[in-house]
């Protein structure tokens, strides 16, 4: 396995820290906050590592409550503020609300003593990196952020390879995802007497609501960042942990809004990171699917081609029949090995696969290659 590098952690602890000592078949008490699509898919992967129970969930919309209240039997209390579920019970929370509210969340949180698994990208802005990640340090509390290629077991052996020098240098890594909104994310109509937009907004300036920005919030600067905080926040965190470098030097990005025009965010992205030693490059659209999602780490002595299902390692120095030279494929959703990395670490106080430095660090990859679409395309980082 790969070694991990070890934190120091500050020393001081809130009050409300939990101080609950756990067997290893003891059932964890769950806060669910933002109880919408992601949310049911992490629950999903928690269903199959447990035990746990759903004690509470918050969400500003109810028919999101009531959903979560029916998975947990009816045993769970439904909460419009998710600050009564901080105040429950509990042993941790999971986080799955829209970005411009996972920091105050998390750091709440945590002073009420409370281990968090949060969603990623785990900022909305660079400048709130500093914020959650002092949070963190300066509690004893767990915080594992959504990165689940961290704990996804062909990921751990692909990074481990590269680490290794199986590629020789590696001086490019590719990066792409298309997906198709047309076909698969299509807003749809809710109940707006069912909602608290208001609440929904949170510290986001207030503006009227819409089908688009309630369902597609992740594509409006106000909630989200687009394609660059969505996805590419999660190759990017494997380029970091794989290259051991998380610091972006320079930044250019094309972006535009060929598909989706009432979007603010970019819907077609062609984006390139330099690193020390090495360039990253990122592309992708909206509205053409065929390939996915996924990584081309390129070496002088090999390929190695990775995306959710597994991985390739093509050699430079061979008849092409013999190539691949290495194939691994995927056995298990990633989101469940993490989630299960979670709850173990809940119980025996140990650092996560992806604390926050990690989760932040790709954040603000993300962010910074905004920033250049948003600045001339171009950005530089301080000297």
């Amino acid at each position: 396995m790969i070694t991990r590098r070890s934190f120091i952690v500050a020393t001081g602890m809130t009050a409300l820290a939990s101080t609950r000592v756990f067997g290893a078949n003891d059932t964890l008490r769950i806060g669910v906050i933002g109880a919408g699509q992601r949310m049911r898919g992490l629950l999903d992967a928690a269903d199959k590592v447990g035990p746990y129970q759903i004690v509470a969930v918050s969400d500003v919309y109810g028919p999101h409550r009531d959903a979560i209240v029916q998975r947990s039997k009816g045993l769970a209390t439904a909460h419009l503020d998710y600050r009564e579920v901080l105040a429950k019970d509990i042993d941790a929370v999971i986080i799955a609300s829209p970005d411009h509210w996972h920091v105050k969340m998390a750091v709440d949180a945590l002073a009420a003593g409370k281990d968090v698994y949060l969603e990623k990208p785990v900022t909305h802005t660079i400048e709130e990196g500093a914020t959650l990640t002092r949070a963190v340090r300066s509690s004893k509390q767990i915080l594992q952020c959504g990165m689940q290629q961290r704990s996804w077991s062909h990921f751990r052996d692909a990074v481990e390879m590269i680490q290794g020098g199986s590629l020789g240098r590696v001086v490019q890594v590719r990066t792409y995802w298309w997906q198709n909104y047309h076909r698969d994310w299509a807003a749809k109509p809710i109940n707006q007497q069912a909602l608290d937009w208001k609440m929904w907004l949170g510290a986001a300036p207030d503006q009227a609501f819409s089908d688009e920005k309630f369902g597609h919030w992740r594509w409006f600067w106000n909630f989200g960042g687009g394609a660059m905080t969505d996805l590419f926040t999660h190759w990017i965190d494997v380029v970091h942990w794989a290259m051991k470098a998380d610091q972006p030097r320079q930044a250019q990005m094309l972006g535009d809004k060929y598909i989706f025009e009432e979007w603010e965010c970019p819907d077609t992205i062609q984006a390139a990171f330099r690193y020390p030693g090495f360039d990253v490059v990122y592309e992708g659209m909206m509205n053409s699917s065929i390939d996915g999602g996924g990584l081309e780490f390129r070496g002088t002595e090999a390929t190695l081609k990775i995306d959710r299902d597994g991985f390739t390692v093509h050699r430079e120095h061979v008849e092409e029949e013999k190539n691949p030279a290495v194939t691994a494929r995927s056995v298990l959703d990633g989101t469940i090995s993490h989630m299960e990395n979670f709850f173990e670490c809940v119980k025996t106080r140990k650092e996560p696969n992806a604390p926050v430095e990690t989760g932040v660090a790709a954040a603000r990859a993300g962010q910074i290659g905004n920033l250049a679409y948003l600045h001339g395309g171009l950005w530089a980082a301080k000297a």
